[in-house]
């Protein structure tokens, strides 16, 4: 039986002096292979990290007495308080029903109220307690130094640079969606 490999262990030299098994540049599949490694996946990276960064937000606020959950909303009504259950939806995005269950436990818990709107019943505004903005003193903080943990290694230039690549990765797949939610709509 006969080695690929000279007794050095080097691999053997094909007709151009390089080495017969080319490396693959990332991104890039032999033929015929058919792979996407997670080290080459934007979307895992961005899940992997979006998920560590929850469970250390959620040790953080938990003490608190404030899910996940809540906090994304105490969040969107922190930034504009007063807003339907349907505007809130959509800027957290979560289903109505999902919504509406959050506030109904925001309300139990004093963070939240409900008001009809004056001018069509159907809608709910909601606004937050003095308790529910009081909140925002004592866990935006914490959502600080979570982010301060998870940036350590990075220079300011680093972060920056990183918050500008995320940008345009979330307006390239938004201007994908839109152009395909006009073609199905």
């Amino acid at each position: 039986m006969t080695s690929s490999k000279p007794a050095s262990g080097k691999k053997k030299a094909g007709k151009s002096g390089e080495p017969s098994l080319k490396a693959r540049t990332p991104g890039t599949p032999a033929v015929g292979e058919v792979d996407f490694p997670f080290s080459e996946s934007i979307g895992y990276q961005v899940r992997a990290t979006h998920r560590s960064l929850q469970r250390l937000l959620q040790y953080k606020i938990e003490p608190h007495g404030i899910t996940l959950g809540m906090w994304y909303f105490l969040r969107a009504l922190w930034h504009e308080d007063g807003l339907t259950q349907r505007e809130l939806s959509n800027r957290v995005g979560t289903m109505e029903p999902t919504t509406l269950s959050a506030i109904l436990n925001m309300e139990k818990k004093g963070l939240v109220r409900r008001a009809r709107d004056r001018n069509d019943r159907r809608k709910w505004h909601i606004h937050l307690t003095s308790k529910g903005r009081a909140f925002k003193g004592k866990l935006i903080p914490l959502a600080r130094e979570v982010v301060a943990t998870a940036v350590q290694g990075l220079s300011p230039s680093e972060v920056a640079q990183l918050l500008e690549g995320l940008a345009k990765v979330q307006k390239s797949l938004h201007a994908t969606l839109s152009r395909l939610d006009e073609i199905g709509g």
